[in-house]
């Protein structure tokens, strides 16, 4: 299934529901936000409506609060995301993708380690 891919402020929430493992309320997904990253009741209620129009997650009301619940899995979503990214940008080439990270210093030895260790276990 393909999804639309969503914007940082709509992803930013996504994460935030994923990493919990469970249905979160909204004063509890604002809990998880960084300190510089505040945002508003309305501004988060905003992003969540989108999410529920966009498939992303699924909204049920248990008492007085409304819980969030994931229908796309993460790892679906990263699946998705990374082929999208490596076919725009590097022409469907994982060589040229990690060569970029290489290149631009943004790998330690420890992550090229684990890499190999990938490769190697394919």
């Amino acid at each position: 299934m393909k999804y639309k891919t969503l914007p940082n402020s709509e992803l930013e929430l996504m994460v935030i529901i994923w990493k919990a493992n469970k249905p979160l309320t909204r004063m509890e997904i604002e809990k998880c936000l960084p300190k510089e990253r505040q945002l508003s009741k309305t501004t988060v209620l905003s992003f969540l409506s989108r999410l529920e129009e966009k498939g992303f997650v699924r909204t049920e009301k248990q008492g007085r609060n409304n819980y969030y619940f994931p229908l796309i899995k993460e790892e679906e979503y990263q699946r998705q995301e990374g082929s999208s990214v490596l076919k725009k940008l590097y022409d469907n080439s994982v060589k040229k993708f990690v060569a970029s990270l290489y290149d631009g210093k943004k790998l330690s030895k420890e992550q090229i380690d684990e890499l190999k260790d990938y490769l190697d276990s394919l």
